[in-house]
């Protein structure tokens, strides 16, 4: 195994440390938000493309150190660095900066993934399962990828980066990484041995493995097929309020994709049976997240007891006897994760699941309606997204994706209201602290579904 970190690298990163300290927290994909960056440790560095002058690509592997997290601590990012004598026009928006000294001194530095050049090695040593030090580009043998293919960088993406090559295909790279097996590989692979054509099967992925570095790799990113002419359920629904539409039947038609991939998964991964043992840490982790929730957003403080009502009302019934069926899930599901086909049939993406999360826990088996109260509350904010607010608009598309669930697995999540109440009120909960912190402007949108949930009938 190839060891990654080159004898350049401390140098090249110690002449890019006081500009990635500039550029890392401007971007949308960078976690630690609030906090300076008070340098960096290479965990790896390979060379993509030799700097001859005009052009030269170096993937990078950093952590970044914030207070108060001790030195050794730190999330690890992945960075592909760009490097030409001057940047064009085309790509002022990639600027990192400029550098002085080091072994790239006199160059420019940029985000590469706005260069198609760049992009366009990277699917090509996908295509041709390159080896390039500890990186390892592998691809699904039965699965062919053509070259020439162009690239472009979709602007969207906030807590990943995504290219698409030629309406092909989408690769999607993991900026803030983790060693151990990722969901959003694991469970798409998964679905595709399933033959469940809800989730685009991986075509092919990158890892990285450190000789020095952890047991288990990292995985890097992900190449699946792009669903051309897709529309995202989220924009998708913003435009049917604005025209004053109905969107309860498409919402049925989600429910119904959602069924089908949890249908697909709990017979393609394991699954466990969730009883008073399990079910007493689940709630405990939602009852401290109140608390905490409730210290850093005073304005939970009058709803607290009735919140807390829904976890223990849950407690109660698991010590009653009450089991529950647990399984791998999607993990953060809402519109925004859905695609919708110019055919009309809904496909799910995107299965990291909340990133701020344990990789460990973000793939535990966990009851199907985590999902659903997911998908419920992305209707709530969709319908609030609009002025005046359309909450008749967000009940119809909730009880209609309750039914297009029912149709495919015969249970209706609506009969299980307690458990439902749980996770819907756990999931309201990590909004407001996320609102209050980074949208107050959008704060009153899960306050209003504390006011409901607070209450022990919330329907």
């Amino acid at each position: 195994m190839a060891e990654t970190v080159s004898p350049s690298t401390p140098a090249l990163l110690a002449s890019l440390d006081p500009l990635l300290r500039e550029w890392l927290p401007r971007q949308r994909w960078f976690a630690g938000k609030g906090s300076p960056v008070t340098g960096f440790s290479p965990v790896a560095e390979t060379e993509l493309l030799p700097s001859d002058g005009r052009l030269g690509l170096h993937h990078l592997l950093v952590r970044a150190h914030q207070p108060p997290a001790p030195a050794e601590a730190g999330d690890c990012y992945q960075l592909l660095i760009g490097v030409r004598e001057a940047l064009p026009p085309r790509l002022a928006p990639a600027l990192i900066g400029h550098l002085a000294d080091g072994p790239l001194a006199g160059h420019t530095v940029y985000d590469a993934l706005y260069d198609p050049r760049p992009a366009e090695v990277l699917l090509e040593a996908l295509r041709s399962r390159a080896r390039i030090g500890g990186l390892r580009f592998e691809r699904d043998p039965g699965r062919e990828i053509r070259d020439g293919l162009v690239a472009r960088l979709m602007t969207a993406e906030q807590s990943n980066s995504s290219v698409v090559y030629g309406d092909t295909f989408i690769l999607k790279l993991l900026r803030r990484v983790v060693p151990g097996v990722n969901p959003d590989l694991e469970i798409p692979l998964a679905l595709a041995r399933e033959g469940c054509a809800r989730v685009p099967a991986p075509t092919a992925w990158l890892r990285a493995e450190l000789a020095d570095g952890p047991a288990e790799p990292y995985v890097l990113a992900v190449l699946q097929p792009f669903v051309r002419g897709a529309t995202d359920g989220w924009e998708l629904a913003l435009r049917e309020l604005a025209k004053g539409e109905d969107f309860a039947a498409e919402a049925r038609a989600l429910g119904r994709a959602t069924a089908e991939v949890h249908t697909a998964l709990a017979r393609a991964l394991p699954t466990v049976t969730l009883g008073h043992p399990q079910l007493e840490p689940m709630v405990e982790g939602m009852t401290e997240r109140l608390a905490a929730a409730v210290q850093a957003v005073p304005a939970l403080r009058p709803y607290e007891d009735g919140l807390r009502s829904a976890y223990t009302a849950l407690a109660d019934l698991a010590s009653e006897g009450r089991t529950w069926t647990a399984q791998r899930v999607h993990g953060d599901l809402h519109l925004g994760q859905c695609l919708r086909a110019p055919s009309g049939e809904w496909s799910l993406i995107d299965f990291e699941g909340e990133p701020a999360r344990p990789l460990a826990e973000r793939r535990m088996p966990q009851p199907p309606v985590r999902d659903i109260a997911g998908m419920l509350r992305s209707f709530d904010y969709a319908a609030h997204s609009v002025t005046p607010a359309a909450p008749g608009w967000a009940r119809r598309c909730r009880a209609a994706y309750c039914s297009g669930y029912a149709e495919t697995t015969g249970v209706d999540p609506r009969t299980d209201p307690v458990l439902l109440r749980a996770y819907e009120t756990d999931k309201a909960v990590y909004e407001v602290v996320y609102e209050a912190r980074h949208r107050p402007d959008w704060l009153p949108v899960p306050l209003s579904a504390v006011r409901r949930l607070a209450t022990p009938d919330p329907t």
